[in-house]
């Protein structure tokens, strides 16, 4: 089988090994992943600010750069929803981008429900001899509908320990330009995540939204809080 990689702006500029993880377990998975270095951002920040006829740009770039012809594996269902869930709302008076867009949408998949639904491959071999929590990043569970198949994953992965923190699915706080617009409330969440997070014990909060570590990591930073971060490509790639 042959996937498209989507890259989201933010793990491209932040945190690029994601990206190599997810081709490592795909590769060992026996899917040929190919990359367009073309692509950018899906546009989502600026339609979350009300700017839509920039993100209207973004999004005819993504049904340039995608051809829709083979399942487009996205590394964040927030990214992967909004394109799914959104754009027809762009594109709601323009037709024949909608039927473009159609075409393109149903072969839009976040990484772990790919793995889970798609491929049917819920184990790697890999190894993480470590604590874990898991947290369900806002769009991950509400608009793209994301809940069990990390956790399936998780389950297989040898030597980790994966302990539920309460609330697992309260917002970090992040909320894209929420944290840039209201600092103070976003801070107050992050604190009361990583405080449900430090409670388990656990060594790593895992997550399959890797912006929402943008947030958590800026307090873990600051306060040298005794617990990591890492997206559930890197823990599926241990191997």
């Amino acid at each position: 089988m042959k996937v498209e990689l989507y890259i989201p702006c933010f793990i491209n500029e932040m945190f690029p090994r994601i990206g190599f993880d997810m081709i490592k377990t795909l590769e060992k998975a026996g899917v040929e992943v190919n990359y367009n270095p073309e692509q950018t951002c899906c546009g989502q920040p600026f339609y979350n600010s009300g700017y839509w006829k920039h993100s209207e740009k973004m999004a005819e770039k993504f049904l340039t750069d995608f051809s829709g012809d083979v399942p487009i594996i996205v590394p964040s269902a927030s990214c992967a929803g909004f394109i799914k869930n959104h754009y027809s709302k762009i594109f709601e008076n323009q037709p024949d981008v909608l039927q473009r867009l159609n075409n393109v949408v149903i072969n839009v998949f976040e990484y772990t429900d790919f793995l889970v639904n798609h491929l049917k491959v819920t184990s790697f071999d890999a190894d993480f001899s470590y604590k874990v929590t898991y947290h369900d990043g806002c769009s991950a569970l509400r608009d793209y509908g994301l809940k069990n198949e990390p956790r399936v994953l998780l389950s297989n992965v040898s030597n980790l320990e994966l302990i539920e923190m309460a609330e697992t699915g309260t917002c970090c706080g992040f909320g894209g330009t929420f944290m840039v617009k209201f600092p103070s409330v976003s801070v107050a969440m992050a604190e009361q995540k990583l405080e449900h997070a430090l409670n388990t014990g656990a060594e790593y909060i895992i997550s399959s939204e890797a912006s929402c570590f943008i947030n958590l990591n800026s307090i873990i930073e600051k306060r040298k809080l005794p617990i990591k971060t890492a997206h559930i490509a890197r823990v599926l790639a241990s191997f």
